[in-house]
């Protein structure tokens, strides 16, 4: 559910002037009345379902459907009484965010037949009125067919994003976890045994010093040789840290991918693909960026990736059949493509784009970085 404040419904693909129109029109409806009563009598029911309809976002369990109740009671008199029928699109709003399935449909089923009757029943009641606004009135009959499943649609999807992103954070900690692990391994294996040594060799050394002065070097050339090789070591983890293997980011892209239910297809192998390392971590950067706009962004249900190496240059091709990219001046700015823009330039590398059913990035970069 949105917040309690939330009257004007939010990205209904409605201007919010034209539902500040339907709060206002009511009150021309009934001021057309002839007598005084019939006004308060309308000015109460508009100021009731505004009430209701706004309580009916903050309430829970089976109030919702009482609150409903209430407003269809109410769009009902407005439409037999006065001619208004434009409560219907409010309540159209209000019952596509009801996400449980069969709550939903029972008051869709419920809303759409109610109204089409009401509607009908003022034919033959007020037939001029109804007559002088029937294009007016059968818009609102679409809007009540068709407004419901597109905010069903729309509340789900926003929840499976929140999931999404949920999902990612989640397997983000767990690498970062096993990131922490791998290095204390990696410390534990090289740096601890190669420090014992050192140890027991220096304690060696002391107790030799003053009697045998040739073993007491050899030992001293030992400690130096093993504490070169442990910094040595040291410098290769931290290497390995800094670096993002793509077999590696392959590897989490796929579980991204699987997070969001998007299908996904590798040609190519990665282990094949021969760059230096610093490439190969812009490389890996540039994939990632590109995976996160194919989930966040694109809308797409599948999304293809190319690896490709000639003698001269690796190409990656990251192809999806999303909503591609729609700016107003064509330019293809934002959603970190200028970052992969920058990151490519130090390896002298190029970014190709294509917003044709679909989006299509084109990732080359030389297999021999020369200084520009």
């Amino acid at each position: 559910m949105h917040a309690w404040y939330h009257i004007f419904p939010k990205k209904t693909g409605i201007s919010l002037f034209a539902w500040i129109a339907f709060c206002l029109l009511p009150f021309y409806f009934i001021f057309k009345s002839s007598t005084l009563a019939e006004i308060m009598i309308g000015i109460v029911m508009i100021l009731l379902f505004f009430t209701t309809y706004r309580l009916a976002f903050i309430k829970k369990g089976w109030t919702v459907y009482v609150s409903v109740g209430i407003e269809m009671a109410i769009s009902i008199g407005m439409t037999l009484y006065f001619g208004y029928v434009y409560f219907s699109l409010f309540l159209a709003f209000f019952i596509g965010n009801i996400q449980n399935r069969a709550g939903f449909i029972a008051l869709y089923i419920v809303h759409l037949v109610t109204t089409v009757l009401a509607v009908g029943a003022g034919f033959f009641i007020q037939e001029q009125l109804f007559i002088s606004q029937i294009p007016f009135i059968i818009l609102c009959i679409i809007g009540v067919i068709l407004l419901p499943f597109e905010m069903y649609n729309r509340v789900k999807r926003e929840k499976l994003e929140l999931q999404l992103e949920d999902a990612n954070e989640r397997i983000a900690k767990l690498m970062i976890m096993e990131e922490r692990q791998r290095i204390a391994r990696d410390l534990h294996d090289t740096l601890g045994q190669k420090l014992s040594l050192i140890g027991l060799k220096s304690d060696l050394a002391g107790k030799l010093v003053d009697r045998d002065i040739a073993r007491t070097k050899l030992e001293l050339n030992d400690i130096n040789q093993t504490a070169r090789t442990a910094l040595k070591e040291v410098r290769e983890i931290v290497s390995t840290m800094k670096s993002a293997r793509l077999v590696d980011e392959l590897i989490r892209v796929q579980q991204v991918f699987e997070a969001a239910q998007v299908k996904y297809s590798l040609d190519g192998n990665p282990n094949q693909i021969e760059i230096p390392v610093f490439v190969e971590n812009m490389l890996g950067m540039c994939l990632k960026e590109a995976v996160t706009n194919v989930v966040k962004h694109s809308k797409a249900t599948f999304c293809k990736i190319i690896l490709q190496q000639s003698a001269s240059e690796v190409t990656i091709i990251v192809a999806d059949n999303g909503i591609g990219i729609r700016d107003k001046l064509g330019s293809f700015a934002g959603h970190g493509l200028d970052g992969m823009r920058e990151r490519l330039e130090f390896v002298n590398g190029t970014l190709q784009i294509e917003s044709i059913e679909g989006m299509t990035l084109t990732i080359k970069v030389p297999t021999v970085i020369k200084q520009s």
